[in-house]
């Protein structure tokens, strides 16, 4: 099993530091932070990370093609990859089509953007010329040595997820709720067969909304204030999953987005919205998360609100979650050794 956390980029620098020391104190093996525009730079903020850490592994989660250049993510990745002593992860995708209107850009055929990005980063980062991009040259190469680093697709349409099965070495899909995750390895199985390739060799993270606190109430504060700030712009087909429209969220949408009253709308999510994420007390989190293991997930990943304290949600999940969930995954390795299951 591996374990990791996602942030979004809206913290002070300073503060990531202190939650990735914690996360790898706690036995994460990853620490994700967003990209998202006219917040903190996710590059900065990693490299501040990548000096104060000695064991974790630290990612974007995600850069997209259309405000970065291929070329200059490149440059990002190889550059954090060797500051941080080959523990960069390249989280990218095709981003989000509402944020990138924000600045006149228009999202135009994002799965072959995607698609073509993927292939000249993976030469690029094997300090090759990528031969697949017909307008560059053949100056168009890193001039430092550099590892390979692996790239994580973030996706949640069909498509994508197929995509992050033929050629990327993992996968963070956005799951809402968590039990889409027998959907989405569909999909990305799909695009293994299609690729040749074998399901393992993709790791493809288990990425769910989390809150989690010792105060139980407190938890399920902090999720109501994120579904009711986001919970309208979900498409219907993810309501759906959920037994609810658009219309279940029409009031919610008018007190945060006409009245400003955040406090309100929150007050309004009902316990059927909070099963878009994992919330409650570590008791609360275990039984959904068991049943995401039970469906194939072999990579947890916990992300915002993680709960009213961000650093205490750390500590609750390192003291109470992953060792469940390790212990839970020796006891079936013990017990396929005595059935003659091979070796680990």
């Amino acid at each position: 099993m591996r374990f990791s956390l996602r942030f979004n980029n809206d913290l002070p620098p300073q503060e990531y530091v202190r939650l990735a020391l914690a996360a790898e104190a706690a036995g994460f093996d990853q620490f994700w932070v967003s990209h998202d525009l006219f917040w903190r730079h996710a590059w900065t903020i990693l490299g501040a990370v990548a000096q104060a850490t000695t064991r974790i592994h630290i990612g974007t989660c995600i850069v997209n093609p259309y405000t970065q250049h291929v070329a200059d993510i490149a440059m990002a990745a190889a550059t954090l990859d060797e500051l941080s002593r080959g523990r960069a992860l390249l989280g990218f995708g095709a981003g989000a089509a509402d944020f990138l209107r924000w600045v006149g850009i228009a999202q135009r055929h994002p799965l072959a953007v995607v698609r073509d990005s993927l292939t000249a980063l993976d030469a690029l980062l094997r300090n090759q010329r990528p031969s697949s991009v017909s307008a560059w040259t053949p100056e168009a190469y890193l001039r430092f040595p550099t590892r390979r680093v692996p790239i994580y697709l973030g996706a949640m349409s069909p498509h994508m997820l197929r995509l992050m099965g033929e050629q990327a070495d993992g996968g963070l899909p956005l799951l809402f709720p968590p039990e889409h995750l027998t959907e989405v390895l569909g999909y990305i199985e799909e695009g293994v067969k299609l690729a040749g390739r074998d399901l393992a060799e993709v790791d493809v993270a288990a990425c769910v909304w989390c809150s989690v606190s010792d105060d139980r109430e407190a938890a399920r504060a902090a999720l109501r204030a994120k579904i009711a700030y986001y919970g309208h712009a979900f498409s219907p087909l993810i309501l759906s999953r959920l037994g609810l429209t658009h219309a279940d969220f029409e009031e919610i949408e008018r007190l945060v987005q006409t009245e400003g009253d955040l406090d309100a709308a929150a007050a309004l999510v009902t316990d059927q919205m909070l099963q878009i994420g994992l919330v409650g007390t570590a008791a609360d989190l275990i039984p959904r998360l068991e049943g995401l293991v039970a469906a194939g997930a072999h990579h947890l990943s916990f992300g915002p609100p993680l709960g009213p304290d961000p650093l205490a949600a750390i500590q609750v999940l390192g003291h109470d979650v992953l060792p469940y969930f390790r212990a839970t995954g020796q006891t079936a390795r013990l017990k396929l050794r005595g059935t003659g299951g091979g070796s680990f």
